[in-house]
């Protein structure tokens, strides 16, 4: 019987002592938000580098495989589209991408970026940066 009781104790001690760490590192989230609607975006490429802890999730998926991945948001012609990041980001870079190809940037105020005025379908890639890492996120319309 004693013995099972020191048992029990060493038990105890021991996972007192392991514990669990305060914080843990999450990889931040991303929504575009259509008429109140939150969806979320597909992440890639994600870095992050805290508390001695470097985290790299770098794949190689295509933008076009990504944006299939995600179900197709259909927008109307100067439709607003909000977003919301997690982890407050120190910037945001949107790319758009059109059916014959081309890239051009995409002027975001207030996390609100405004559909184009021509019916197509569109990939836009966010790249974000934070203090302590980054992350790319991809998300497609279609604008009729």
């Amino acid at each position: 019987m004693e013995k099972i009781i020191i048992l029990m104790l060493m038990v105890i001690i021991l996972t007192g002592c392991n514990g669990s760490p305060n914080g843990t590192i999450s990889q931040p989230e991303g929504k575009v938000i259509v008429n109140g609607e939150k969806y979320i975006m597909m992440p890639n490429d994600f870095e992050w580098n805290e508390d001695n802890v470097e985290i790299k999730d770098i794949s190689s998926s295509d933008i076009y495989k990504l944006a299939d991945d995600f179900k197709t948001l259909e927008v109307e012609k100067s439709d607003i589209l909000k977003f919301e990041i997690e982890k407050n980001p120190s910037s945001i870079t949107i790319t758009k991408l059109n059916e014959e190809g081309t890239i051009e940037n995409v002027e975001m105020k207030d996390y609100e970026i405004t559909m184009p005025f021509k019916e197509g379908y569109y990939i836009y890639e966010l790249k974000v940066i934070w203090d302590k890492g980054k992350e790319t996120f991809v998300f497609d319309v279609d604008v009729k």
